[in-house]
Protein backbone atom coordinates (compact mmCIF):
# COMPACT_ATOMS: atom_id res chain seq x y z
CA UNK A 1 0.00 0.00 0.00
CA UNK A 2 2.79 2.36 0.68
CA UNK A 3 4.76 1.68 -2.21
CA UNK A 4 1.38 1.99 -4.56
CA UNK A 5 1.00 5.93 -2.71
CA UNK A 6 4.67 6.59 -2.94
CA UNK A 7 4.45 6.06 -6.79
CA UNK A 8 1.33 8.04 -7.44
CA UNK A 9 2.66 10.82 -5.63
CA UNK A 10 5.36 10.60 -8.32
CA UNK A 11 2.58 11.43 -11.14
CA UNK A 12 1.11 15.16 -10.51
CA UNK A 13 -2.37 14.31 -11.85
CA UNK A 14 -2.89 11.27 -9.56
CA UNK A 15 -1.13 13.44 -6.68
CA UNK A 16 -3.19 16.56 -7.17
CA UNK A 17 -6.44 13.96 -6.90
CA UNK A 18 -5.25 12.59 -3.71
CA UNK A 19 -4.62 16.23 -2.35
CA UNK A 20 -7.95 17.16 -3.61
CA UNK A 21 -9.34 14.16 -1.08
CA UNK A 22 -7.66 15.41 1.90
CA UNK A 23 -9.01 18.63 1.34
CA UNK A 24 -12.06 17.31 1.19
CA UNK A 25 -12.00 14.94 4.00
CA UNK A 26 -10.61 18.02 6.34
CA UNK A 27 -13.65 19.78 5.40
CA UNK A 28 -15.85 16.98 6.48
CA UNK A 29 -14.17 16.78 9.90
CA UNK A 30 -14.49 20.33 10.16
CA UNK A 31 -18.23 20.16 9.91
CA UNK A 32 -18.72 17.26 12.19
CA UNK A 33 -17.34 20.00 15.26
CA UNK A 34 -19.61 22.40 14.00
CA UNK A 35 -23.01 22.36 16.28
CA UNK A 36 -26.20 22.31 15.15
CA UNK A 37 -27.77 26.22 16.11
CA UNK A 38 -29.66 26.14 19.22
CA UNK A 39 -29.64 22.61 20.02
CA UNK A 40 -28.31 20.94 23.37
CA UNK A 41 -24.75 19.46 22.11
CA UNK A 42 -24.97 16.76 25.15
CA UNK A 43 -28.65 15.50 24.64
CA UNK A 44 -28.46 12.80 22.36
CA UNK A 45 -25.23 11.37 24.03
CA UNK A 46 -26.76 11.22 27.78
CA UNK A 47 -30.38 10.16 26.39
CA UNK A 48 -28.58 6.93 24.94
CA UNK A 49 -26.04 6.21 27.28
CA UNK A 50 -28.75 6.21 30.01
CA UNK A 51 -31.44 4.41 27.98
CA UNK A 52 -30.89 2.80 24.55
CA UNK A 53 -27.82 1.46 25.03
CA UNK A 54 -25.57 1.15 22.36
CA UNK A 55 -28.54 1.05 19.78
CA UNK A 56 -27.02 3.93 18.21
CA UNK A 57 -23.40 2.84 18.03
CA UNK A 58 -22.81 1.84 14.35
CA UNK A 59 -24.70 4.75 13.04
CA UNK A 60 -22.44 6.86 15.50
CA UNK A 61 -19.60 5.04 14.19
CA UNK A 62 -20.48 6.05 10.35
CA UNK A 63 -21.45 9.62 10.95
CA UNK A 64 -18.07 9.90 12.26
CA UNK A 65 -19.12 10.96 16.14
CA UNK A 66 -21.28 13.76 14.73
CA UNK A 67 -24.66 12.49 15.51
CA UNK A 68 -23.60 12.24 19.38
CA UNK A 69 -22.24 15.92 19.36
CA UNK A 70 -25.48 16.97 16.82
CA UNK A 71 -23.50 18.84 14.46
CA UNK A 72 -24.52 20.05 11.19
CA UNK A 73 -23.10 16.88 9.42
CA UNK A 74 -25.44 14.82 12.28
CA UNK A 75 -27.18 12.91 9.62
CA UNK A 76 -24.41 13.00 7.47
CA UNK A 77 -24.15 10.15 4.48
CA UNK A 78 -26.66 7.97 5.94
CA UNK A 79 -30.28 9.80 3.94
CA UNK A 80 -27.57 8.76 1.07
CA UNK A 81 -26.80 5.11 1.49
CA UNK A 82 -30.60 4.68 2.84
CA UNK A 83 -31.52 6.37 -0.66
CA UNK A 84 -29.48 4.21 -2.92
CA UNK A 85 -30.53 1.19 -1.30
CA UNK A 86 -33.91 2.32 -1.45
CA UNK A 87 -34.02 2.75 -5.11
CA UNK A 88 -31.65 -0.18 -6.16
CA UNK A 89 -34.53 -2.47 -4.47
CA UNK A 90 -36.74 -0.21 -6.52
CA UNK A 91 -35.31 -0.59 -9.65
CA UNK A 92 -36.60 -4.41 -9.38
CA UNK A 93 -40.01 -3.61 -8.35
CA UNK A 94 -40.36 -0.88 -11.08
CA UNK A 95 -39.82 -1.88 -14.98
CA UNK A 96 -39.20 1.72 -16.09
CA UNK A 97 -36.15 1.94 -13.01
CA UNK A 98 -35.12 -1.25 -14.62
CA UNK A 99 -35.02 0.17 -18.22
CA UNK A 100 -33.44 3.30 -17.39
CA UNK A 101 -30.72 0.74 -15.31
CA UNK A 102 -29.90 -1.28 -18.55
CA UNK A 103 -30.14 2.21 -20.45
CA UNK A 104 -26.13 2.98 -20.17
CA UNK A 105 -24.74 6.27 -18.86
CA UNK A 106 -27.77 8.09 -19.30
CA UNK A 107 -29.75 5.74 -17.36
CA UNK A 108 -26.97 5.58 -14.43
CA UNK A 109 -27.55 9.87 -14.72
CA UNK A 110 -31.03 9.36 -14.29
CA UNK A 111 -31.04 7.40 -11.69
CA UNK A 112 -28.11 9.10 -9.65
CA UNK A 113 -30.00 12.30 -10.20
CA UNK A 114 -33.59 10.12 -8.59
CA UNK A 115 -31.33 9.15 -5.42
CA UNK A 116 -30.22 12.80 -5.01
CA UNK A 117 -33.77 14.00 -4.66
CA UNK A 118 -34.72 11.16 -2.36
CA UNK A 119 -31.57 11.92 -0.37
CA UNK A 120 -32.85 15.68 0.56
CA UNK A 121 -35.97 14.11 1.34
CA UNK A 122 -35.35 11.38 3.36
CA UNK A 123 -32.79 13.98 5.44
CA UNK A 124 -35.23 16.10 5.40
CA UNK A 125 -37.68 13.74 7.21
CA UNK A 126 -35.23 12.29 9.56
CA UNK A 127 -34.22 15.43 10.80
CA UNK A 128 -37.94 17.13 11.26
CA UNK A 129 -38.55 13.62 13.13
CA UNK A 130 -35.82 13.96 15.25
CA UNK A 131 -36.49 17.94 15.86
CA UNK A 132 -40.35 17.19 17.15
CA UNK A 133 -39.57 13.74 18.55
CA UNK A 134 -36.79 15.63 21.02
CA UNK A 135 -37.21 19.42 20.31
CA UNK A 136 -39.36 20.00 23.31
CA UNK A 137 -37.60 17.31 25.55
CA UNK A 138 -34.37 18.75 26.42
CA UNK A 139 -32.69 18.71 22.29
CA UNK A 140 -33.64 22.64 21.82
CA UNK A 141 -33.50 24.34 24.81
CA UNK A 142 -35.78 27.34 23.89
CA UNK A 143 -38.29 25.31 21.82
CA UNK A 144 -39.57 27.25 19.03
CA UNK A 145 -40.84 26.93 15.49
CA UNK A 146 -38.23 29.50 14.29
CA UNK A 147 -35.50 27.46 16.39
CA UNK A 148 -36.71 24.13 15.06
CA UNK A 149 -36.79 25.33 11.36
CA UNK A 150 -33.33 26.80 11.69
CA UNK A 151 -32.62 23.22 13.27
CA UNK A 152 -33.93 21.24 10.61
CA UNK A 153 -32.96 23.32 7.45
CA UNK A 154 -29.20 23.25 9.55
CA UNK A 155 -28.84 18.98 9.42
CA UNK A 156 -31.21 18.72 5.92
CA UNK A 157 -28.44 20.89 4.27
CA UNK A 158 -25.50 19.30 6.11
CA UNK A 159 -26.52 16.08 4.31
CA UNK A 160 -27.11 17.03 0.81
CA UNK A 161 -23.24 19.24 1.02
CA UNK A 162 -21.77 15.71 2.35
CA UNK A 163 -24.02 14.33 -0.58
CA UNK A 164 -21.97 16.68 -3.24
CA UNK A 165 -18.60 16.59 -1.84
CA UNK A 166 -18.82 12.69 -2.16
CA UNK A 167 -19.69 13.38 -5.60
CA UNK A 168 -16.51 15.71 -6.43
CA UNK A 169 -14.55 13.13 -4.53
CA UNK A 170 -15.97 10.69 -7.22
CA UNK A 171 -15.35 13.14 -10.07
CA UNK A 172 -11.89 15.06 -9.23
CA UNK A 173 -10.31 13.07 -6.75
CA UNK A 174 -9.84 8.89 -6.67
CA UNK A 175 -11.76 6.45 -5.23
CA UNK A 176 -15.81 6.32 -4.84
CA UNK A 177 -16.28 9.79 -2.71
CA UNK A 178 -18.95 8.32 -0.29
CA UNK A 179 -17.40 5.42 0.71
CA UNK A 180 -13.88 7.84 1.59
CA UNK A 181 -16.16 10.00 3.64
CA UNK A 182 -17.95 6.75 5.27
CA UNK A 183 -14.15 5.66 5.93
CA UNK A 184 -12.67 8.79 7.70
CA UNK A 185 -15.89 9.11 9.74
CA UNK A 186 -14.89 5.48 11.23
CA UNK A 187 -11.38 5.46 11.04
CA UNK A 188 -11.70 8.97 13.23
CA UNK A 189 -13.05 7.06 15.72
CA UNK A 190 -9.80 5.13 16.37
CA UNK A 191 -7.88 7.12 19.02
CA UNK A 192 -10.95 6.99 21.49
CA UNK A 193 -11.12 2.74 20.90
CA UNK A 194 -7.68 2.60 21.24
CA UNK A 195 -7.94 4.29 24.05
CA UNK A 196 -10.76 2.58 25.78
CA UNK A 197 -9.07 -1.15 25.23
CA UNK A 198 -5.63 0.59 26.76
CA UNK A 199 -7.60 2.03 30.53
CA UNK A 200 -9.51 -1.22 30.34
CA UNK A 201 -6.67 -4.03 29.58
CA UNK A 202 -2.90 -1.91 29.83
CA UNK A 203 -3.61 0.99 32.18
CA UNK A 204 -3.73 -0.30 35.85
CA UNK A 205 -1.87 -3.70 34.85
CA UNK A 206 1.19 -5.19 35.60
CA UNK A 207 4.11 -5.01 33.45
CA UNK A 208 3.77 -8.58 32.57
CA UNK A 209 0.24 -8.28 31.86
CA UNK A 210 0.53 -5.20 30.02
CA UNK A 211 2.66 -7.13 27.41
CA UNK A 212 0.47 -10.14 27.34
CA UNK A 213 -2.59 -7.93 26.73
CA UNK A 214 -0.86 -5.65 24.04
CA UNK A 215 0.39 -8.87 22.41
CA UNK A 216 -3.58 -10.03 22.32
CA UNK A 217 -4.88 -7.67 21.00
CA UNK A 218 -2.40 -6.75 18.26
CA UNK A 219 -2.75 -10.40 16.99
CA UNK A 220 -6.90 -10.17 17.54
CA UNK A 221 -6.81 -7.09 15.52
CA UNK A 222 -4.45 -8.86 12.60
CA UNK A 223 -5.75 -11.75 12.52
CA UNK A 224 -9.24 -10.17 11.49
CA UNK A 225 -7.62 -7.42 9.18
CA UNK A 226 -6.46 -10.28 7.49
CA UNK A 227 -9.77 -12.46 7.65
CA UNK A 228 -11.78 -9.42 6.20
CA UNK A 229 -9.15 -8.85 3.39
CA UNK A 230 -9.76 -12.51 2.25
CA UNK A 231 -13.70 -12.33 2.73
CA UNK A 232 -13.58 -9.08 0.63
CA UNK A 233 -10.95 -10.56 -1.80
CA UNK A 234 -13.15 -13.77 -1.88
CA UNK A 235 -14.62 -14.74 -5.70
CA UNK A 236 -15.57 -17.92 -7.85
CA UNK A 237 -14.55 -17.52 -11.54
CA UNK A 238 -16.43 -19.36 -13.37
CA UNK A 239 -15.11 -20.03 -17.42
CA UNK A 240 -17.16 -18.55 -20.31
CA UNK A 241 -16.21 -19.60 -23.59
CA UNK A 242 -17.47 -18.03 -27.17
CA UNK A 243 -17.17 -20.24 -29.76
CA UNK A 244 -16.78 -17.68 -32.26
CA UNK A 245 -15.24 -13.61 -31.64
CA UNK A 246 -15.16 -10.84 -34.07
CA UNK A 247 -11.92 -9.50 -34.55
CA UNK A 248 -10.84 -6.56 -37.84
CA UNK A 249 -14.18 -6.98 -39.30
CA UNK A 250 -13.21 -10.90 -39.90
CA UNK A 251 -15.16 -13.93 -38.44
CA UNK A 252 -12.55 -16.28 -36.69
CA UNK A 253 -14.96 -18.95 -36.64
CA UNK A 254 -14.76 -22.01 -34.52
CA UNK A 255 -11.88 -19.49 -32.17
CA UNK A 256 -13.00 -20.00 -28.25
CA UNK A 257 -12.07 -17.58 -25.64
CA UNK A 258 -12.10 -17.02 -21.94
CA UNK A 259 -13.96 -14.49 -20.40
CA UNK A 260 -14.88 -15.67 -16.53
CA UNK A 261 -17.75 -14.81 -14.47
CA UNK A 262 -16.73 -13.59 -11.29
CA UNK A 263 -19.09 -14.27 -7.85
CA UNK A 264 -17.68 -12.37 -5.28
CA UNK A 265 -18.25 -14.44 -1.67
CA UNK A 266 -19.17 -11.78 -0.04
CA UNK A 267 -21.07 -10.97 -3.01
CA UNK A 268 -23.57 -8.52 -0.58
CA UNK A 269 -21.01 -6.50 1.25
CA UNK A 270 -22.39 -5.23 4.98
CA UNK A 271 -26.00 -4.62 3.53
CA UNK A 272 -27.13 -7.47 5.61
CA UNK A 273 -25.61 -6.62 9.01
CA UNK A 274 -26.80 -3.07 8.42
CA UNK A 275 -30.63 -4.24 7.73
CA UNK A 276 -30.23 -6.66 10.73
CA UNK A 277 -29.05 -4.47 13.40
CA UNK A 278 -31.65 -2.26 11.79
CA UNK A 279 -34.42 -4.53 12.27
CA UNK A 280 -33.55 -5.34 15.46
CA UNK A 281 -32.98 -2.11 17.07
CA UNK A 282 -35.78 -0.26 16.05
CA UNK A 283 -38.07 -1.59 18.47
CA UNK A 284 -35.29 0.04 21.27
CA UNK A 285 -35.30 3.09 18.99
CA UNK A 286 -39.23 3.21 19.32
CA UNK A 287 -39.33 2.70 22.52
CA UNK A 288 -37.61 5.87 23.65
CA UNK A 289 -40.63 7.59 22.75
CA UNK A 290 -42.80 6.28 25.36
CA UNK A 291 -42.02 5.13 29.24
CA UNK A 292 -41.36 1.77 28.66
CA UNK A 293 -41.42 -0.53 31.94
CA UNK A 294 -38.19 -3.14 31.77
CA UNK A 295 -39.06 -5.05 34.26
CA UNK A 296 -42.19 -6.30 32.52
CA UNK A 297 -42.44 -9.09 29.88
CA UNK A 298 -42.37 -6.22 26.91
CA UNK A 299 -39.54 -4.96 28.46
CA UNK A 300 -37.61 -7.76 29.00
CA UNK A 301 -37.58 -8.49 25.13
CA UNK A 302 -36.36 -5.31 24.47
CA UNK A 303 -33.53 -5.83 26.24
CA UNK A 304 -33.46 -9.20 24.53
CA UNK A 305 -32.82 -7.12 21.17
CA UNK A 306 -30.60 -4.73 22.18
CA UNK A 307 -26.82 -6.17 21.43
CA UNK A 308 -25.35 -4.37 24.46
CA UNK A 309 -26.94 -7.34 26.35
CA UNK A 310 -25.67 -10.18 24.26
CA UNK A 311 -23.15 -12.59 25.69
CA UNK A 312 -23.27 -11.22 29.24
CA UNK A 313 -22.55 -13.66 31.93
CA UNK A 314 -24.51 -12.84 34.63
CA UNK A 315 -27.87 -12.10 32.12
CA UNK A 316 -27.32 -15.40 29.62
CA UNK A 317 -31.40 -15.37 28.78
CA UNK A 318 -30.79 -12.21 26.82
CA UNK A 319 -28.50 -13.62 24.16
CA UNK A 320 -31.16 -15.17 22.54
CA UNK A 321 -31.49 -11.98 20.98
CA UNK A 322 -28.29 -13.07 19.47
CA UNK A 323 -30.01 -16.33 17.64
CA UNK A 324 -32.11 -14.12 15.96
CA UNK A 325 -29.56 -11.29 14.95
CA UNK A 326 -27.78 -14.45 13.17
CA UNK A 327 -30.97 -16.01 11.93
CA UNK A 328 -31.30 -12.23 10.18
CA UNK A 329 -28.16 -12.00 8.93
CA UNK A 330 -28.06 -15.03 6.66
CA UNK A 331 -32.25 -14.14 5.25
CA UNK A 332 -30.76 -10.92 4.68
CA UNK A 333 -27.81 -12.20 2.58
CA UNK A 334 -29.73 -14.38 0.85
CA UNK A 335 -32.60 -11.58 -0.05
CA UNK A 336 -30.19 -9.14 -1.35
CA UNK A 337 -27.96 -11.15 -3.36
CA UNK A 338 -30.79 -12.49 -4.88
CA UNK A 339 -32.13 -8.83 -6.29
CA UNK A 340 -28.49 -7.89 -7.17
CA UNK A 341 -27.74 -10.76 -8.75
CA UNK A 342 -30.11 -12.63 -11.76
CA UNK A 343 -28.96 -16.29 -12.69
CA UNK A 344 -31.91 -16.28 -15.04
CA UNK A 345 -31.01 -12.90 -17.32
CA UNK A 346 -27.25 -13.77 -16.85
CA UNK A 347 -28.35 -17.04 -18.45
CA UNK A 348 -30.44 -15.02 -21.16
CA UNK A 349 -27.31 -12.62 -21.71
CA UNK A 350 -24.98 -15.62 -22.11
CA UNK A 351 -26.73 -17.14 -25.03
CA UNK A 352 -28.04 -14.24 -27.01
CA UNK A 353 -24.31 -13.54 -27.30
CA UNK A 354 -23.25 -17.14 -27.72
CA UNK A 355 -21.42 -17.63 -24.92
CA UNK A 356 -21.96 -21.05 -22.51
CA UNK A 357 -20.03 -22.25 -19.71
CA UNK A 358 -18.12 -25.51 -20.56
CA UNK A 359 -20.07 -28.69 -19.76
CA UNK A 360 -23.09 -26.90 -19.21
CA UNK A 361 -25.70 -26.52 -21.67
CA UNK A 362 -27.48 -22.46 -22.66
CA UNK A 363 -30.50 -21.65 -20.83
CA UNK A 364 -31.73 -23.24 -18.08
CA UNK A 365 -29.35 -25.48 -17.52
CA UNK A 366 -27.04 -22.64 -16.89
CA UNK A 367 -29.25 -21.03 -14.60
CA UNK A 368 -29.74 -23.82 -12.43
CA UNK A 369 -26.00 -24.35 -11.98
CA UNK A 370 -24.98 -20.57 -11.37
CA UNK A 371 -27.82 -20.27 -8.70
CA UNK A 372 -26.36 -23.70 -6.81
CA UNK A 373 -23.21 -21.90 -7.09
CA UNK A 374 -24.68 -18.69 -5.67
CA UNK A 375 -25.97 -20.14 -2.99
CA UNK A 376 -23.06 -22.14 -2.06
CA UNK A 377 -21.30 -19.02 -2.19
CA UNK A 378 -23.38 -16.85 -0.33
CA UNK A 379 -23.74 -19.22 2.67
CA UNK A 380 -19.84 -18.78 2.87
CA UNK A 381 -19.85 -14.99 2.11
CA UNK A 382 -22.89 -14.98 5.36
CA UNK A 383 -20.76 -17.32 7.73
CA UNK A 384 -17.65 -15.02 6.79
CA UNK A 385 -20.50 -12.14 7.65
CA UNK A 386 -21.43 -13.37 11.18
CA UNK A 387 -17.99 -14.47 12.67
CA UNK A 388 -16.53 -10.88 11.92
CA UNK A 389 -19.98 -9.22 13.39
CA UNK A 390 -19.70 -11.62 16.49
CA UNK A 391 -16.58 -10.79 17.37
CA UNK A 392 -16.99 -7.73 19.21
CA UNK A 393 -20.34 -7.91 20.51
CA UNK A 394 -18.82 -11.47 21.95
CA UNK A 395 -15.89 -9.23 23.23
CA UNK A 396 -17.87 -6.86 24.48
CA UNK A 397 -20.56 -8.76 25.95
CA UNK A 398 -17.35 -11.11 28.17
CA UNK A 399 -15.73 -8.13 29.15
CA UNK A 400 -17.67 -5.21 29.71
CA UNK A 401 -16.06 -3.32 27.44
CA UNK A 402 -17.91 -0.70 24.88
CA UNK A 403 -18.62 -1.89 21.65
CA UNK A 404 -15.32 -0.54 19.48
CA UNK A 405 -16.42 1.52 16.08
CA UNK A 406 -13.61 -0.17 13.96
CA UNK A 407 -14.41 -3.91 14.98
CA UNK A 408 -17.16 -6.10 13.30
CA UNK A 409 -19.02 -3.88 10.21
CA UNK A 410 -17.09 -1.32 10.39
CA UNK A 411 -14.07 -2.98 9.44
CA UNK A 412 -15.61 -4.76 6.59
CA UNK A 413 -16.24 -0.53 5.41
CA UNK A 414 -12.72 -0.13 6.23
CA UNK A 415 -11.06 -2.46 4.36
CA UNK A 416 -13.36 -3.10 1.38
CA UNK A 417 -12.53 0.98 1.03
CA UNK A 418 -9.24 0.74 1.35
CA UNK A 419 -9.15 -1.69 -1.19
CA UNK A 420 -11.12 -0.60 -3.69
CA UNK A 421 -9.60 2.77 -4.10
CA UNK A 422 -6.15 1.43 -3.91
CA UNK A 423 -7.09 -0.57 -7.18
CA UNK A 424 -8.40 2.78 -7.99
CA UNK A 425 -5.10 4.01 -7.79
CA UNK A 426 -3.14 1.42 -9.50
CA UNK A 427 -5.80 1.50 -12.86
CA UNK A 428 -4.86 5.44 -13.17
CA UNK A 429 -1.04 4.69 -12.83
CA UNK A 430 -1.69 1.70 -15.72
CA UNK A 431 -3.50 4.16 -17.79
CA UNK A 432 -1.04 6.71 -17.17
CA UNK A 433 2.19 4.95 -18.35
CA UNK A 434 0.04 3.53 -21.02
CA UNK A 435 -0.59 7.23 -21.91
CA UNK A 436 3.10 7.77 -21.84
CA UNK A 437 4.37 4.83 -23.85
CA UNK A 438 1.56 5.70 -26.90
CA UNK A 439 2.84 9.58 -26.57
CA UNK A 440 6.66 7.96 -27.21
CA UNK A 441 5.59 6.28 -30.59
CA UNK A 442 5.57 2.59 -28.91
CA UNK A 443 2.58 1.77 -30.21
CA UNK A 444 1.62 1.14 -33.91
CA UNK A 445 -1.44 1.18 -35.73
CA UNK A 446 -2.34 -0.57 -38.12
Amino acid sequence: MIKTLKKAFQIQEIRNRILFVFFILVVVRIGCEIPVPGVNTDYIASLLQGQAGDAFNFFDAITGGSFMSMSIFALNISPYITSSIVVQLLTIAIPKLEELQKDGEDGRKKIAKLTRYLTVVLALIEASAMVIGFGGNGLLPVYTWYTAVVAVAAMTAGSAMLMWMGEQITEKGVGNGISVILLINIVSGLPDDFMTLYERFIADADVAVKVIAIVIIAVILFAMIVFVVLLQDGERRIPVQNSAKMSNRIMAAGRSYNKPLVLKVNTAGVIPVIFASSLMTTPAVIAQFFDVDYTSVGGQILMGLSSSNWCRPDAPIYSIGLVVYCALIIVFAYFYTSITFNPIEIADTMKRQGSFIPGIRPGKPTSDYLQKILNYIIFIGAVGLLIVALIPIVFSGLFSVSRLSFMGTSLIIIVGVILETLKQIETMMQQRSYKDVRSEGLFINY
